[in-house]
């Protein structure tokens, strides 16, 4: 029987529309629906995810874990530090898995290894390690719980990808680990950022859970005169940060608001980017005070200990409720500014019979493996502790011994020697930052 004319067209077009189909299909297998990773082994021919992240803290499903970015570590062999925040009591099995040059995945092992000064926190900062293959040339990669299904995973870019020897971008770059309890100490930050620029600072990272409205629009005249970095610290989204360093006293989740973490992040977001790293806190400066600045001390210091990776510095407490009774420096304009007139507190505290003063540092970040607040944890080169007549933290704080009078304390005007230079320039960033708006 003799098909008819229109039934043929028919046939043709249900035909063409299944071949469509199937093309369809097999092409959103490959490409758009979530990847299924393959078990541990070598590298596999199945797509990367298509989907970056983006943020600062992530998740890793299933678990009670965290990542944060990820860095080709090359002073050993070959292998992804993805920096992380794990809870101590509650470890499983991770896998790496890496997204190739050709699109195609590897999966390893995590080494999980849980940085020793955490406190007693619950959660510590952790680095977990991935053993790369030289033959993926990977450019992304994601952690995720081993035995877990895998499918539609997040990828964080691996940076420092490429090793610099010398010739970088800065010679000095100082790391704030966090600013968090809306701060708003906007006088102390703005001279405290223009000492660090006549010092020889070329560059700030900090990192920001919150702070208050004034220091916020100087947060931002920083970042847009390309001095500062501020990275989004978003941890009380995910967990209850400490307050305090001591888990028995201050409870919490993680150690004051995650501040090895960030510190941690610091020296490798920053390791071919800077010559040497300052990791001090907001309201201190590491201060020279035998040489005109930071390039004079480091020059000198360096040729002396040609070994030494990491310097260590004095921190020295001048009670911010100590006054200049001559108020040389309590000028009008500043006392609109929010925030401590850090040249008004000119009185520092002598050092205390069998006390070891706190310490903060200066360290090649290419020698440092992994950090505490006043120690380096892991390191490849020496440590050399600065003398304090040569260089010491001014430090603008509550008194660590109350009880001494004015008599008692040292005179130490060194923030006064820049003056000249100082005035007009925190003088022209309060005008120009909006601060006072």
């Amino acid at each position: 029987m003799q098909i008819p004319m229109a039934v043929k067209h028919w046939l043709l077009a249900v035909l063409a529309l299944l071949v469509i189909g199937l093309v369809w299909l097999s092409y959103n297998q490959c490409s758009l629906r979530p990847v299924n990773f393959p078990a541990p082994g070598p590298k596999h021919s199945l797509p990367c995810p298509k989907y970056l992240l983006e943020e600062t803290i992530y998740p890793i499903k299933d678990t009670k874990h965290f990542i944060l970015s990820a860095y080709e570590d090359h002073r050993e062999k070959r292998l992804t530090r993805v920096i992380g925040i794990v809870h101590r009591h509650n470890l499983e099995a991770l896998s790496c898995i890496f997204c190739c040059e050709n699109g195609s995945t590897f999966q390893t092992k995590v080494k999980i290894d849980i940085h020793r000064d955490h406190f007693g926190f619950p959660f510590a900062t952790t680095d977990l390690l991935c053993e790369e293959n030289p033959e993926c040339n990977a450019s992304h990669v994601t952690i995720e719980r081993e035995e877990r299904k895998r499918g539609g995973s997040l990828s964080l870019p691996i940076r420092n990808r490429e090793k610099t020897e010398g010739d970088f971008p800065y010679e000095f770059t100082v790391c704030i680990s966090n600013l968090f309890g809306d701060y708003n100490n906007a006088l102390q930050f703005i001279q405290t950022m223009e000492v660090y620029k006549i010092l020889g600072i070329q560059k700030v990272t900090i990192y920001n859970t919150s702070c208050g409205p004034q220091l916020d629009k100087v947060l931002h005249y920083y970042s847009e005169e390309g001095l500062l970095e501020v990275v989004p610290w978003p941890i009380t989204q995910f967990l209850n940060p400490s307050r305090g360093w001591n888990f028995a006293v201050h409870k919490g989740d993680l150690h004051y608001y995650g501040q090895l973490t960030t510190l941690n992040d610091c020296i490798y977001r920053n390791m071919y980017k800077s010559k040497y790293l300052l990791l001090n806190d907001m309201d201190e400066i590491i201060m020279p005070y035998k040489h005109g600045g930071l390039h004079e001390l480091m020059g000198n210091l360096s040729v002396q200990n040609p070994k030494v990776g990491v310097f260590v510095v004095e921190n020295h407490v001048f009670p911010k409720t100590m006054f200049d009774d001559n108020k040389r420096f309590d000028l009008p304009l500043w006392r609109e500014v929010p925030g401590i007139n850090i040249l008004e507190h000119i009185y520092r505290e002598p050092d205390r019979k069998n006390v070891f003063n706190p310490t903060k540092l200066i360290i090649n970040p290419r020698q440092v493996v992994q950090t505490s607040v006043h120690s380096v944890l892991k390191s490849y080169g020496e440590t050399f502790r600065i003398p304090p007549d040569v260089c010491r933290i001014i430090h603008v704080r509550v008194p660590l011994q109350g009880h001494l009078t004015k008599e008692q304390l040292l005179v130490d005007t060194t923030l006064w020697d820049f003056q000249q230079e100082l005035v007009p320039k925190i003088n022209n960033v309060i005008h120009k930052s909006g601060v006072l708006t």
